[in-house]
């Protein structure tokens, strides 16, 4: 069909408002699974600690004769564990000019800038506990660090050849002082996250969330007798994925992280840890500059993991 003369089409006019729309999509995702099942507490300390208490072991012999004086049984002293806070923090800093302006979505505002900062200050958060690092005092120059969750995981751990078990600052006690060792890399299996769970449950633990990357949970989605299948045959839906694994010592829902080492998976109690905040986070103004507004997005946490016979570590994955 032809175009009468002169008309005036979409593609020659150069004055027409751009069509942006105003809700903005973030790819980053913004999702803290470990941060958002654990608890959380207070600190009242840069150095927080707090006692982890075992019970005696069970005796299958405990038989008193009628009428006799009792012995004493010893004490169920506890021993103390501890972790440092660690300070963090994401400053955003906006031009008057900038501020004044009409943007798509308004995120280059202050307001939204520190709505955004705070989002990735969580997913530090996250990255940082689901490492591999000890934690550390600090000093005039170092900032303190808050110990990863692995670090305080000792007992029930599967590890590669050459890998090696954190330590504490007081063997038994204070706050874990040397990260785990990396080993040599091997296929995660059914039978190593079989053996962890049933570490945990053997020294009283009752783990519900086993976290992992991506690649470690399409492994965990081909153990056996959870092989690809029809869920439902009338509505056609391809399932290929384990989202809880039942095992011999209860259901663990299995997790998929993205801010997890590739190389770990962590079966945890969420009851059996918690973040613990010194300062909750917060934002403040900042000195004002010239032009332009700075805001500081501030927090001041720690981790803390109530007794570390409740968690496993499934470690060195290839």
């Amino acid at each position: 069909m032809a175009v009468p003369t002169n008309t005036s089409q979409a593609h020659n006019v150069k004055t027409l408002k751009e069509d942006i729309s105003d809700t903005v999509d973030k790819v980053s995702p913004t999702e803290t699974p470990f941060y958002s099942a654990v608890g959380k507490g207070t600190a009242k300390q840069i150095y927080h600690e707090w006692t982890q208490v075992e019970l005696d072991a069970a005796s299958d012999s405990n038989e008193v004769v009628d009428g006799a004086d009792p012995d004493t049984d010893a004490a169920n002293n506890g021993v103390r564990l501890a972790n440092y806070t660690q300070l963090s923090d994401k400053v955003a800093q906006v031009s008057s000019s900038t501020e004044a302006s009409e943007g798509v979505g308004d995120i280059h505002t202050i307001a939204q800038q520190v709505i955004l900062k705070g989002q990735a200050l969580k997913r530090d958060m996250e990255k940082q506990m689901l490492s591999n690092k000890a934690a550390s005092p600090g000093s005039d120059s170092t900032p303190r660090r808050s110990a990863s969750l692995i670090s305080f995981l000792r007992t029930n751990a599967s590890r590669g050849t050459g890998g090696a078990a954190p330590t504490l600052s007081g063997t038994s006690t204070g706050y874990p002082n040397a990260a785990p060792t990396d080993g040599t890399q091997r296929t995660f299996t059914e039978a190593l996250f079989k053996a962890v769970l049933q570490s945990i449950w053997t020294n009283g633990g009752n783990a519900k969330l086993a976290f992992m990357g991506a690649t470690q949970k399409q492994t965990a989605s081909t153990f056996t007798g959870n092989a690809t299948r029809y869920k439902e045959a009338e509505d056609k839906k391809l399932v290929a994925a384990v989202d809880v694994y039942v095992s011999d010592f209860g259901q663990v829902q299995l997790v998929p992280s993205r801010h997890i080492r590739p190389r770990d998976v962590v079966i945890v109690d969420p009851k059996m840890v918690s973040v613990d905040f010194l300062q909750k986070m917060n934002q403040k103004p900042l000195a004002k500059t010239g032009h332009s507004e700075k805001r500081m997005v501030a927090v001041e946490y720690t981790l803390k993991v109530r007794n570390e016979l409740a968690h496993g570590h499934v470690a060195d994955l290839s």
